[in-house]
């Protein structure tokens, strides 16, 4: 299978689970998992912690020359974290303050431009799968598999309070349905690399889908593809 590996691009909107099924698809298929989502948010961290003006180019570009990103395995959990500068901050990156702010700094050009840069150098061997916002748009135009998720509003909102809950129980529904939706507008509306579903890209709507029932849905596709890949080179 080794051979037949290819590039699966899953997109969608906050809170729909898509690292859940990258991570998960992952490990089945043995390839590697590259959280795109996390490397905007560590960029946004490092924003924060050095007060960077998203609004001034210079410090903007200044910064991203200061920053260097890396994923590395966490033994107990066998999945790969994010590494701001050989700091492992994957437990920082996940705060409401960097929810907040991670849209606005992904929606920068020259954000953007460094972030992609490093997400093709990663797929250049293929056999990964890679979660986002622009990743079967921009990234990955020409992945094998696209996949676009979406979950009605109400059902993506409960998920990710019984996420943060855990963390801060003071979060409010309120708050964070208000973040979902200035995130989904910011992704959306903004003018480099926008949020939106590919032509090719196959919808998955998994408000009332168990984490098992979507992972065996897109299990399907993969084994398809690659039987069809399989042939295709025998013939």
């Amino acid at each position: 299978m080794s051979a037949h590996k290819i590039i699966i691009a899953i997109d969608g909107y906050s809170s729909c689970g898509k690292s859940t099924l990258a991570k998960e698809l992952a490990r089945k298929l043995h390839y590697n998992f590259i959280d795109s989502g996390a490397m905007y948010r560590a960029i946004t961290l490092y924003f924060i912690r050095n007060g960077v003006n998203v609004a001034d180019t210079e410090a903007v570009n200044a910064a991203i020359s200061d920053i260097n990103l890396s994923f590395e395995l966490n033994p107990q959990t066998r999945q790969s974290e994010i590494c701001l500068n050989d700091e492992n901050v994957e437990g920082y990156i996940r705060d409401m303050l960097v929810s907040d702010k991670v849209s606005e700094v992904a929606a920068i050009k020259a954000v953007r431009t460094f972030a992609v840069a490093q997400q093709k150098t990663m797929g250049k061997k293929k056999g990964i799968i890679m979660d986002g916002r622009d990743i079967g748009t921009s990234v990955f135009p020409g992945a094998e598999l696209k996949i676009f998720m979406t979950a009605d509003p109400d059902v993506r909102v409960m998920r990710r309070f019984k996420e943060l809950h855990a963390i801060n129980p003071h979060i409010g529904l309120d708050e964070i349905r208000h973040n979902l939706e200035l995130r989904d507008y910011i992704d959306s509306t903004r003018e480099e690399s926008p949020l939106r579903r590919a032509d090719d890209a196959i919808l998955l709507d998994n408000s009332n889908m168990s984490r098992e029932e979507q992972l065996r849905f897109v299990e399907q596709l993969v084994e398809n593809l690659v039987t069809d890949k399989k042939s295709i080179a025998a013939n």
